[in-house]
Formats: C-alpha cells, sequence, structure tokens
C-alpha cells in the first residue's frame, strides 16, 4: 500500500470516527479493491492468519459508523460492502438493489437502481429494507470468444 493511499485511508476511517487501527486499514484498503461484496469467511481467507473475532469486530465498527452495510442475499451469510458517501453512524442510505449472480456465487450492488418507496399499511413501521434480485451478472453472461 503507497503512503498516498494509508493517508487517504486513514482519512476516510478519522471521518467516521473510527480509530485507524494497522487491521482497519488493511480491511478497508481490501474492501475498497472488491467488485462485489464479500462475507466475513471471503474476509478471513483474505487475511489470513488474522483473528476472525477482529475481522468480525471490525465489519461490525464499519457498519455501526455507516462505512459498511450488511447484505442478506438468501445464501445464509452475510455479505458486506462499502457504503455510499451519504451514509453515517445514524442511518444508512443504500436504499439500491442488490444482485447475487446464480453462476459465480456474488453480491454486486446496484447503486444507480433504487429500491421503490413502500407504502406499508397502517400500523406497520419499516426499519430496514432489502431487495436483492438473482439472475446471472454480465461478466457470466457475457458468452466466451472460441
Amino acid at each position: 500500500m503507497s503512503h498516498i493511499m494509508v493517508t487517504e485511508i486513514e482519512n476516510r476511517l478519522k471521518a467516521r470516527k473510527i480509530n485507524p487501527t494497522a487491521m482497519r486499514l488493511l480491511v478497508l484498503e481490501f474492501l475498497i479493491r472488491q467488485t462485489a461484496a464479500i462475507s466475513l469467511n471471503d474476509l478471513e481467507k483474505a487475511m489470513a492468519p488474522s483473528d476472525r473475532i477482529t475481522l468480525y469486530r471490525t465489519l461490525k465498527t464499519f457498519e455501526e459508523k455507516g462505512l459498511v452495510h450488511s447484505i442478506e442475499d438468501g445464501t445464509g451469510a452475510t455479505k458486506y460492502a462499502l457504503c455510499e458517501k451519504d451514509c453515517d453512524g445514524e442511518s444508512h442510505h443504500d436504499l439500491h438493489v442488490h444482485f447475487y449472480c446464480s453462476t459465480c456465487r456474488e453480491t454486486f450492488c446496484l447503486p444507480d437502481t433504487r429500491i421503490p418507496e413502500m407504502n406499508l399499511p397502517n400500523g406497520f413501521e419499516k426499519e430496514e429494507m432489502n431487495l436483492i434480485i438473482k439472475g446471472m451478472c454480465e461478466r457470466c453472461n457475457t458468452p466466451t470468444l472460441q
């Protein structure tokens, strides 16, 4: 990691009032490089021999401070992806669609595809929304040249 990148990552953590420990810097740098959401198991494999509990706590801190959001994509493993800039510790504003590819089994954020506003019956109060579309991602859906 270059000095410039370390400074940028430190600043990103400090902006969310997160103490920039060595592990947090590494985890955030790893998340920035991802094109798809990752699970704790994915992170643990990438960061071996790091402690699973430390990685879990790092992800939870990032989520509490509005740096990442969690995604329940139906696979049984919670996935994590970077939040949009306007999220904070009070509320996440990541009301976008998530896409699960049934071929490569990766989960993608589609930030330009917003979840439509939902009108609930009286007496029902929304706490969170999650919309998962399942199918084949662009990479898996592109025919290979022979």
